[in-house]
């Protein structure tokens, strides 16, 4: 992404054309290949449909650009209770408009926000234009694990996850002897949830160069992983008791077609697996800080998600931006933190600071596993 702060008006709306656009191009590629099962249909019962993705997409755009900033209230009464995030819920939003009709309220509030753009004044509003834009990625991502989960085990090219490449050495550590630091981001695209930067305190650490991969994860299985109780936290143990779960969901990694399944990061695991792998290896998952310390200071190899240690909670001197449900709705010590990225996470949302976040038991995510460990002082 560009350095926001430094461009000139002029030069801000041309680069948010050409973020919206591509971002655009992503969300109607995944829109106009689907079935109609695909585009209605729940495929968990903790995620919307396809459809109401798109439609909250356009919504969202048009609430906050067409009706905050410029009173035009284009939305009808049926799209905002179908397509808010507060309105209908999840297992209530399958009947929907159909495909032009949804491609049609996509292209309309488009067409509206950047005639708009051409006179707005876009300095001073950058950071409700970089959220839209890093709103809509964040939707496209789930609108693509919806559809791997209505067609695994033969998922979109390349999701959920791409091998680790040739150069990536498995079992290599990077070590760090910790201090003090800065942690967070205040530039125009972070979102509320990485704001403001702070300073934190980091003990030495090592952290591994790569992910956890299929490979690696079969050894914990065939341990007797998800049959062993000591490498469990208690509410993991009880967890996977109640799920019968024995393997990941994004589970085998062999039959991906591309002969090197072993080297795919292990993808679609709970913070309760993930933390239980960990304890197997007589590990650690990282904290929150020790991620974003190793990510500003050596490149990290990614393509999934990873789980950190950390309770998603806001920073000292939080603010949330545009709406207090946005992140602040989530501080309830029931969420851990994920870094990194995915195969499926557009170029807006890929940065060392960028947090997510979810229930310990969510497993449907493109998620994986990086290993620390403690070093002595």
């Amino acid at each position: 992404m560009p350095p926001w702060h430094l461009l000139s008006p002029d030069q801000a709306r041309a680069e948010l054309r050409r973020a919206f656009h591509a971002c655009r191009q992503r969300t109607l590629a995944l829109a106009t290949d689907l079935s109609e099962a695909e585009r209605c249909r729940q495929a968990h019962p903790a995620f919307s449909p396809i459809g109401w993705h798109l439609g909250h997409i356009a919504f969202t755009e048009a609430l906050w650009i067409l009706e905050q900033l410029q009173g035009q209230a284009i939305v009808t009464p049926a799209q905002r209770r179908l397509f808010a995030a507060d309105g209908l819920p999840k297992a209530e939003r399958q009947h929907l408009p159909d495909l032009a009709a949804l491609l049609a309220f996509l292209a309309t509030v488009r067409d509206r926000t950047l005639a708009y753009l051409d006179q707005a004044p876009v300095l001073d509003q950058l950071r409700l234009w970089l959220w839209l834009l890093q709103h809509e990625s964040q939707h496209l991502e789930t609108a693509t694990l919806v559809l791997t989960l209505h067609r695994w085990p033969q998922p979109p090219a390349g999701l959920p996850t791409v091998p680790l490449p040739p150069e990536a050495a498995v079992g290599r550590w990077f070590t760090f002897a910790g201090g003090q630091g800065q942690m967070g981001c205040d530039r125009p695209d972070a979102l509320d949830n990485e704001r403001p930067v702070h300073t934190v305190t980091v003990a030495p650490f090592a952290l591994a160069a790569t992910p956890v991969t299929v490979g690696e994860y079969r050894d914990f299985m065939a341990a007797g992983g998800y049959d062993t109780a000591d490498w469990w936290t208690a509410a993991g143990w009880q967890w996977r008791q109640a799920a019968g779960i024995t393997q990941p969901r994004y589970w085998p990694g062999e039959n991906r077609g591309d002969g090197e399944g072993d080297r795919h990061p292990v993808c679609g695991v709970s913070w309760y697996e993930a933390d239980a792998y960990a304890r197997f290896r007589g590990l650690r998952l990282p904290t929150e800080p020790e991620w974003e310390w190793a990510a500003q200071r050596t490149p990290l190899t990614l393509g999934i998600w990873e789980w950190t240690a950390t309770w998603f909670e806001g920073y000292p001197g939080f603010q949330p931006f545009p709406y207090r449900g946005y992140s602040q709705a989530y501080f309830d010590g029931q969420h851990r933190v994920l870094r990194g990225a995915s195969a499926a996470t557009g170029l807006p949302c890929q940065r060392p600071s960028f947090r997510n976040w979810y229930h310990p038991h969510v497993r449907e995510l493109f998620a994986g596993i990086r290993c620390a460990r403690s070093l002595s002082p």
